[in-house]
């Protein structure tokens, strides 16, 4: 799925984007998953372990912006991220030896799609090495107009910024004031539904609300060096090596040097980043709309 030429321009800008990796029949599966997911939102007016609700919602016109965890929530999305064409371009840029840790899907719905705002995924799951990436999983076509993710290449070489707020607690955002000339360089990772981006965890990225007539729905993971443990620890061990893509259970981490701020005291909301990011004083996206 991907070339050298590919291997090399990850490890040079931190990002990725392979073309239409996901097939029309599993794109036309994964969107009736969501279409039932959405449906039962209404049921709820509340947050909870699978739905992470739009400012807006309610059961006649229900509005989620994210499913939490949809590996666990439907056996499809499990089946994406340990597809032999994924686990293949993963082993690449990675190494043979691979861990889930974790998964999301981001709905932008149109005209209303929330934003995140600027931050590393390395502030929230800090490993003992950075052998780490997130997967992002077009599920509509996606260009400048419906709110695509936007990377800032080479920020996954630099520093770890940092994403806590005045009050000393994790915000997880960075304030935009220090941030402005990566933000100048950040460029969208678009494609027609069914491509795939691959950043690594340091690199610096964000979205800013869609505001076209048209959804984005992003399928996120998150994968690991099965080597790369969780500087937060691993609560169930046997649930940890659950979620090996490929390779054995590791109990040696490899420790490099890496720059490290863990993400307490924790945030004063929790739940997902929205949630996080809601109680920070400054943003960028929300401010500059």
């Amino acid at each position: 799925m991907i070339s050298e030429q590919d291997v090399q321009a990850y490890k040079r800008d931190g990002v990725i984007v392979v073309p239409e990796v996901l097939d029309a029949t599993t794109l036309t599966q994964v969107r009736s998953v969501i279409a039932e997911l959405v449906a039962g939102a209404s049921n709820t007016t509340e947050h909870t372990e699978i739905y992470d609700l739009e400012p807006g919602h309610n059961a006649e016109s229900p509005r989620v912006r994210r499913i939490k965890t949809p590996h666990k929530v439907h056996a499809l999305f499990n089946d994406i991220v340990r597809s032999p064409a994924v686990l293949d371009i993963l082993k690449k840029l990675i190494g043979p030896g691979l861990r889930l840790h974790g998964s999301k899907l981001n709905m932008k719905s149109a005209r209303y799609g929330s934003p995140v705002e600027w931050h590393q995924d390395w502030a929230f799951y800090p490993h003992t090495n950075d052998d780490v990436l997130a997967i992002g999983v077009l599920l509509d076509d996606c260009d400048l107009a419906n709110g695509p993710m936007l990377v800032t290449p080479g920020t996954h070489k630099g520093e770890v910024w940092n994403h806590h707020g005045e009050d000393g607690c994790f915000a997880g955002l960075i304030d935009p004031d220090t941030i402005k000339s990566e933000i100048e360089r950040a460029v969208p990772c678009m494609g027609r539904a069914g491509s795939m981006s691959f950043h690594h965890v340091r690199a610096l990225h964000g979205s800013a609300m869609n505001t076209s007539d048209r959804p984005r729905n992003l399928l996120l993971y998150e994968v690991a060096a099965s080597d790369a443990w969780p500087l937060m620890g691993v609560k169930d061990f046997d649930e940890f090596n659950s979620r090996l893509l490929s390779g054995d259970p590791v109990i040696a981490p490899r420790m490099t040097e890496v720059p490290v701020r863990l993400p307490l005291p924790p945030a004063k909301r929790q739940g997902s980043i929205y949630e996080t990011q809601s109680a920070a004083k400054k943003s960028y996206f929300t401010r500059a709309a």
